[in-house]
């Protein structure tokens, strides 16, 4: 087991609240620990106890560089799709451990072309829980790094209940990693 990592916030910036969803101000000089970093973002613990989300933007202010999952992507040359289910693996959950696809949130996705030319993904997704405030970070998430792939004009996700998520539909790597077996 690691040693845990702290921060100080160097400069006044906006957190997310997990799991609400809420924006926080997070001020210069705030102390944090680091629990997790995946997918670019940052969970902390804010010495009031919160845990925040730090987007990609903003991890500079604890000392850190925007990192993407070490995860083989797919050159340009991939086909579209393949690309797109790339990064959607770079997507997390901010308190689970594993991407939104060995989590098995994202449904669907669909890839079609535009008649003006690029092309148009639409993904359908769901959260672990239905109250969850953190679904529009997520999908804001998801919609910012498929509409970052060379070809993609726009992406379309929506966050859909039906069916209700269950952890039999996590891949069987992301129920070991999580001790589900």
């Amino acid at each position: 087991m690691s040693a845990p990592e702290y921060a100080v916030v160097s400069r006044d910036i906006q957190a997310i609240e997990i799991p609400q969803g809420n924006p926080v101000p997070l001020p210069e000089g705030t102390h944090v620990r680091i629990m997790q970093s995946l997918g670019g973002t940052y969970t902390v613990m804010s010495e009031h106890g919160q845990l925040l989300r730090i987007g990609e933007k903003d991890v500079d202010a604890i000392g850190k560089q925007p990192s993407p999952d070490a995860s083989e992507a797919p050159g340009e040359e991939a086909p579209v799709e393949e690309q797109v289910w790339a990064q959607l693996r770079t997507c997390f959950d901010p308190e689970i451990p594993v991407n939104i696809v060995d989590l098995g949130l994202v449904y669907n996705c669909a890839v079609t072309e535009l008649p003006e030319g690029g092309k148009k993904v639409a993904i359908t997704m769901t959260l672990t829980a239905p109250g969850c405030g953190m679904g529009p970070v997520l999908a804001s998430d998801v919609k910012q790094k498929v509409e970052g792939i060379s070809g993609v004009q726009e992406a379309d996700v929506e966050v859909v209940f039906d069916p209700q998520w269950s952890p039999n539909m996590m891949t069987e790597a992301a129920r070991l990693q999580l001790g589900f077996f």
